[in-house]
């Protein structure tokens, strides 16, 4: 065992690999496919609560009964709203990593 420090180079972390466009690719296809399962998800929510409206009795469980209804049709859309925007962000940077890096002037 030796007691020297270790050098500069055995403590200095590798440098990240860069992502090529075929990990972009995949992830706006997978992002892609994830929204379109979450739009049929959120339209067959919004038909089932289409068709089955809650009934209660007392307005605060019919308050509480649409306060829910609302939040799960909302977060249904949104994560079909997030997924897609992922998925479109990721193909728009595939198609500039396919493009031709521009040498930057000095201003």
């Amino acid at each position: 065992m030796s007691d020297s420090p270790p050098s500069p180079a055995e403590t200095s972390p590798a440098p990240p690999v860069r992502k090529g466009p075929l990990s972009f690719l995949s992830g706006a296809l997978t992002s892609g496919l994830l929204a379109w399962m979450f739009l049929l998800l959120s339209q067959r929510v919004v038909g089932y609560y289409a068709l089955h409206p809650p009934h209660y009795s007392k307005p605060f469980a019919q308050s509480i009964a649409t306060a829910l209804k609302t939040l799960i049709v909302g977060m249904s859309f949104l994560a079909t709203f997030s997924c897609a925007f992922v998925g479109l962000g990721l193909f728009l940077v595939f198609i500039r990593s396919l493009l031709p890096a521009q040498a930057q002037k000095p201003s």
